[in-house]
């Protein structure tokens, strides 16, 4: 991927891709323009039948990455908020997958940072990008799902 097509993307865009180019060689030229911009950021995985195990897992991934301070109530508070955003996106805003007999199979990507864009925005954001398969707990009973969440911390 060309670097100038990834100069202006704002942190959004960024987390996206992140999540949906993570087995691609574009990756390495997002987690560039991600180090390069001063974010923090990290991919990981996920697959459960539990909604609550999806959650733990992101936000696990969020303070073990040190993306967020673990002590600090507001960070937990504002991943938790971008985890429950992404995930209704998952789940069609039902979040509920084993009690309606549904399984999702994750990745995930968090990306911490300031907001760039016409108006300066004070502080920090975040974003959490879930990209994978929801559907019935048998192979190929599947399909592809997105789901994008955003706070600021």
């Amino acid at each position: 991927m060309d670097k100038s097509l990834t100069s202006n993307f704002p942190i959004g865009k960024l987390t996206i891709m992140l999540a949906l180019l993570q087995d691609h060689e574009w990756r390495k030229t997002i987690e560039q323009q991600l180090t390069e911009g001063g974010y923090r950021f990290t991919i990981g995985r996920v697959g459960a039948m539990d909604m609550t195990k999806v959650v733990a897992a992101i936000e696990t991934a969020a303070k073990n990455n040190k993306i967020i301070d673990s002590e600090s109530y507001r960070e937990v508070h504002a991943v938790y908020h971008a985890i429950i955003e992404a995930i209704q996106s998952v789940g069609r805003g039902v979040v509920q997958f084993g009690e309606i007999l549904r399984t999702v199979g994750l990745t995930f990507s968090i990306v911490r940072g300031r907001m760039s864009g016409v108006v300066e925005h004070k502080g920090e954001w975040i974003g959490i990008c879930v990209y994978g398969t929801i559907g019935a707990p048998k192979k190929g009973f599947e399909h592809e799902t997105i789901g994008f969440g955003f706070n600021h911390i």
